[in-house]
């Protein structure tokens, strides 16, 4: 019988229990919202910096080959050889050559003799012709013609001894610009020439490095804030504690097809040997918009399967604004969406905040 009683006892008691404290229940389902920090959003101009890899290139750079079959007669130069534009790489000889050039000599000089004849016939039957009976006008225009005839052979004999004089000349390579020879491929005696075995590799590459360029590729994204003019720093490994400063000089104008980026060139002074063509750099490159933008913490800026947006407070309540973040730097962010200035912005959004709850500052 003591246990048929105990058990209903206990389960009225603890029923009692309940109905005897009604506003604790409340107090459990029904929270006070959170309080949360505000700001008003206002535009700015927003200079950030990207990090990108850049290739330093010599400014001028040019592969020296013969442009006759000929053997190498003497050297002048080696690699790392220091030369001025004008100066003599190399000697060439090509006997076949020098023998044309002495045969169109020759014909040029018995061009010249045949003209000054005939213009010396000519002249003196002109003179006599001038006495009536001495010499019939037909000699005259005979003469005449035996002269022109001349005179044209003359002017052959001169354009193919000045072509094959400027062939001669090919015998000698001389630098077109002033640099430093940086790879040879040849030795005394060697055969070179436009075709063939001899035409593999080039003989000399010339090299201008008193200045360099210095080459980066910027990624589609970022293109509308480059600048000519615009100054750029950059260090490489070989001078880790050193900073080197450029402008950019060039702007492709268009994006490569493959790599979806645009290429720009800065010139950089290297008198002082510092700097080799090939070194990798690490280029950073300032991007400065040309018109103020809407910045916001990047703790403002919520993204969710729901999108990208951040959450406004109208008239203290919640209301998302969807945007599309652009650059960020620290812990700032553009955002571009249906903003205006000095409107309230929750400063740490999140998902949980939802489109109309209470917003307690």
């Amino acid at each position: 019988m003591k246990n048929h009683i105990l058990i209903p006892t206990l389960i009225l008691a603890a029923g009692l229990s309940s109905c005897s404290n009604p506003d604790k229940n409340q107090e459990i389902q029904i929270q006070a919202p959170a309080k949360v920090e505000t700001f008003r959003i206002q535009k700015d101009k927003f200079t950030s910096t990207i990090q990108l890899p850049g290739e330093l290139i010599a400014f001028q750079q040019v592969d020296l080959y013969a442009k006759v079959p000929s053997f190498v007669k003497e050297l002048k130069v080696d690699i790392g050889s220091q030369v001025q534009v004008g100066d003599l790489l190399v000697s060439l000889e090509a006997p076949e050559l020098s023998s044309q050039v002495n045969a169109a000599e020759s014909r040029l000089k018995s061009q010249e003799a045949l003209y000054e004849a005939s213009n010396a016939n000519y002249n003196r039957l002109l003179e006599a012709g001038k006495t009536p009976g001495t010499v019939s006008q037909n000699d005259i225009d005979q003469a005449n013609a035996h002269k022109n005839s001349d005179m044209a052979n003359l002017e052959a004999a001169r354009a193919n001894y000045k072509e094959v004089s400027v062939v001669r000349g090919y015998l000698e390579i001389r630098a077109p610009f002033s640099g430093v020879i940086t790879s040879r491929n040849v030795s005394l005696g060697a055969y070179v020439g436009p075709n063939g075995k001899g035409s593999e590799l080039p003989l000399f590459t010339l090299q201008e490095q008193a200045h360099l360029r210095l080459t980066v590729s910027i990624p589609e994204s970022y293109t509308g804030f480059l600048r000519n003019n615009g100054d750029i720093q950059f260090k490489v490994k070989a001078l880790p504690a050193t900073e080197f400063k450029a402008n950019i000089h060039r702007l492709a104008g268009a994006l490569d097809q493959r790599l979806r980026s645009e290429r720009i060139e800065m010139d950089v002074d290297n008198t002082d040997k510092r700097l080799l063509p090939g070194m990798v750099a690490e280029v950073s490159v300032p991007l400065t918009a040309s018109d103020s933008s809407f910045v916001v913490p990047k703790t403002a800026v919520v993204s969710s399967d729901e999108g990208i947006y951040i959450i406004r407070s109208d008239n203290n309540k919640a209301k998302r604004i969807p945007v599309k973040k652009g650059r960020d730097i620290n812990d700032k962010i553009e955002v571009f969406g249906d903003l205006k200035v000095n409107e309230e912005f929750v400063v740490k959004a999140s998902p949980e905040l939802r489109e109309g709850n209470v917003i307690k500052k």
